[in-house]
């Protein structure tokens, strides 16, 4: 599916589920309809739907509206939003409540109310006001302090049912908000006094004599009878994010249902706010991907020679997941973030695989009952004090068999030995005949029969299949690229396509590479100080068996050609593919001079996929970009055309 033809998609959703939304009731969730709108926009920015808002409906009689009723500009996440903040710098900010109901508005000829209107397109709504009498927190006669306000204007607000209602009475109702947008539009207006509106804005000809700016606006309308939504006054974006933090916390213990918060600069700006979409305020969006819950403890979890914290709280749902672990990184994490047992985290899981601590909520009242989060200091292998580098926690013992026996497996692994599985292996090393990636290459079928055959088998002299397997395996895999040659040592953070991108900046021999000081290596794109200073001890560490190997048992394949067929070509694969493994696809590129990449880039040439149709996040950038979709087939045809030039 090329952009156009996904364009058009997004078109034909987005008005389908903007009819469902405001006529009956929504089809998919909030998250996934901003989803649907945020790819549009990123597709064609200047689609003509974008600027529309909501849907009429053909029930009602039309009205056109006092006060603005645009949709606000929307940030899924703290990151979105700090970008926005960036770009408008307010002072301090005043955030509120995003409701997730109904939007009304409630128009008033001289402090009387008229009538009640729905958002509709934006212009012009459904005249719903037989409806909305019924309805609480409708104020008949505006009056302050006990006198008349003559006001003629509209006053926007939220039509909401609250969760004690839903529970009680519409349980059938998928959620609160479906309830009330069914239940505000029934031509009979049954059920209308269950539902309540809560006021967040007003407009008329001459506001400055009653208000001066945003807060005085939700104090007039408090004053005049009106239910507003809570005013939270913050100094910094950092400020923003943390109250939010702790909204989503309370969140579910409010007696209805909000979906984000309001943020906007004091000044009341109306030439913004008569916008289709107002830019000085944005609606910064909860998201189904993310949750705050407690920190009980952290577990290290030991891999190689690293020790890694992993974060244990109180389950939370993500994104239709029950989540209760995550990874801390390292223990810089740690400390950037403050964290301790007991506090209270932001825990996301943006689409990704393994879930992350975000951040802190701070609660000032409980910092008392935090505490520091234990460090192991000693391997629990060999005993050696850990060394803390802040990017890792590693034991720095070379010798530590944890450390090696992992360094074997990751030999085998990366160089694709097959029939040599982790039993095998640990067998071998307990058995003390592997210490050494050398050691693998030493084996002979003979060592290896007793560990296939029984004792009777092994007296009748029978030939052991599993140990003929091995070895042949072994024999097969001596010639390999530098990339994998490098990758196959289990250097930390250290993998193939960074060893290739070293490669391809010049260091493309195992003597150029042993050469290289950190200030080279850093200086390659992908690399930065603490990648190379990692790739620099472990080449260290290892440089006497990589010459070793070497020069005995391996030989290392020079790097593919820079004039190769594929050269100057990039190809990411995605999905399952048919006749080909995609580790073999992958090779066959690089083996004909291009490069495989792991995501999509706007300087990819192309994406592999047997499912070009999937809407997967791939095939999105990818029409996004332009960016040519290949089936397996078309990916064998351009390999062999190129190849055979």
């Amino acid at each position: 599916m090329n952009a156009v033809q996904r364009i058009k998609e997004l078109e034909r959703l987005i008005a389908r589920y903007q009819q469902s939304y405001y006529n009956s009731e929504a089809e998919i969730s909030d998250a996934d309809f901003d989803a649907l709108w945020d790819e549009l926009k990123r597709l064609d920015p200047a689609n003509a739907l974008l600027q529309k808002v909501g849907s009429d409906t053909v029930r009602f009689k039309k009205t056109a509206h006092r006060i603005p009723m645009g949709s606000q500009e929307k940030a899924a996440d703290p990151q979105a939003f700090l970008e926005w903040a960036a770009k408008h710098p307010y002072p301090e900010y005043l955030v509120e409540y995003k409701l997730d109901g109904a939007s009304i508005e409630l128009q008033y000829d001289g402090g009387v109310f008229a009538r009640a209107v729905t958002r509709g397109d934006g212009t012009e709504g459904d005249d719903i006001t037989a409806n909305v009498r019924k309805m609480q927190g409708v104020v008949p006669q505006l009056l302050k302090d006990g006198a008349p306000v003559s006001y003629t204007g509209g006053v926007r607000g939220e039509v909401i049912m609250e969760h004690e209602v839903h529970r009680t009475l519409f349980s059938d109702k998928a959620n609160c908000r479906n309830a009330a947008n069914g239940i505000m539009k029934r031509k009979d207006g049954e059920g209308c006094e269950h539902l309540r509106i809560i006021c967040y804005d007003a407009w008329f000809d001459d506001a400055g004599t009653l208000f001066g700016d945003e807060e005085q606006k939700i104090a007039w309308l408090a004053s005049c009878g009106f239910t507003v939504v809570p005013l939270h006054i913050c100094r910094t974006p950092e400020e923003v994010i943390e109250y939010r933090g702790r909204i989503m916390e309370i969140r579910k213990t409010l007696a209805y249902d909000i979906d984000g918060l309001v943020v906007k600069e004091r000044r009341i700006d109306r030439e913004d706010a008569a916008r289709a979409r107002p830019e000085r305020q944005i609606a910064f969006k909860f998201s189904l991907e993310e949750a705050v819950s407690v920190l009980r403890q952290v577990e290290w979890s030991e891999s190689g020679s690293t020790y890694t914290p992993i974060g244990i709280f109180d389950p939370v749902e993500l994104a239709g997941t029950l989540v209760k672990r995550a990874s801390l990184v390292n223990p810089n994490t740690i400390r950037n973030l403050g964290i301790k047992i007991g506090s209270h985290i932001v825990v996301t899981k943006r689409g990704e695989i393994i879930p992350k601590i975000e951040s802190v909520v701070t609660h000032p009242d409980e910092l008392e009952l935090e505490s520091d989060i234990p460090f192991p200091t000693r391997c629990g292998t060999c005993g050696a004090v850990l060394a803390d580098e802040g990017t890792r926690l590693i034991c720095p013992n070379e010798a530590c068999p944890k450390r090696v026996l992992h360094r074997l497996a990751k030999w085998i692994a990366v160089l694709d030995i097959r029939d040599f599985g982790d039993t095998l292996l640990k067998a071998l090393f307990n058995a003390g005949r592997l210490r050494s990636i050398t050691d693998i290459y030493t084996l002979t079928e003979s060592e290896l029969a007793p560990f296939f055959l029984t004792e009777e088998s092994r007296s009748k002299e029978k030939v052991s299949l599993g140990a003929r397997k091995v070895i042949k395996s072994i024999s097969g895999r001596t010639a390999v690229s530098l990339a994998v040659f490098i990758a196959g040592f289990d250097i930390e953070g250290i993998g193939e396509v960074l060893v290739e991108k070293l490669a391809a900046a010049g260091f493309d021999t195992l003597d150029k590479l042993l050469a290289a000081n950190e200030e080279d290596i850093a200086s390659v794109p992908g690399f930065g100080d603490i990648t190379a200073h990692m790739l620099q001890d472990g080449l260290t560490e290892h440089a006497d068996e990589m010459r070793a190997l070497a020069s005995s048992y391996i030989t290392i394949l020079p790097s593919a050609a820079a004039d190769g067929a594929l050269a100057g070509k990039s190809f990411c694969f995605t999905g399952e593919l048919g006749g080909l493994k995609r580790a073999d696809a992958e090779k066959m590129v690089k083996a004909a001079g291009g490069a495989v990449k792991s995501s999509v880039t706007k300087d990819l040439s192309y994406l592999v996929t047997n499912n070009a149709a999937s809407g997967s996040s791939k095939n999105r950038k990818a029409a996004e970009l332009g960016i040519p979709i290949l089936s397996e087939a078309e990916f064998r045809r351009l390999f062999e055309q190129e190849v055979r030039q």
